[in-house]
């Protein structure tokens, strides 16, 4: 698990910065984490510090990478 600040929603796309100074934009949620976390929505979740793991899903046709979080725990 990694720890990121959860940035923005924004054009399908949930953006984290992570510990290391990175940032992140992610396609995809798994649907347990965005029932429990509402992202799309909830603006009280900007700029609050999560534990996250995520994904690289490949795809093979034209070699795009999606990133997907499979697990999201608000820290408190």
């Amino acid at each position: 698990m990694k720890t990121a600040v959860f940035k923005s929603y924004q054009n399908g796309y949930f953006t984290f910065w992570f510990d290391n100074g990175d940032e992140l934009a992610f396609e995809e949620v798994h649907p347990k984490a965005l029932y429990k976390y509402n992202l799309k929505e909830d603006k009280a979740l900007i700029d609050q510090t999560f534990k996250l793991t995520y994904s690289e899903i490949y795809d093979d046709l034209d070699s795009s990478v999606i990133y997907r979080i499979d697990s999201l725990t608000l820290l408190a």
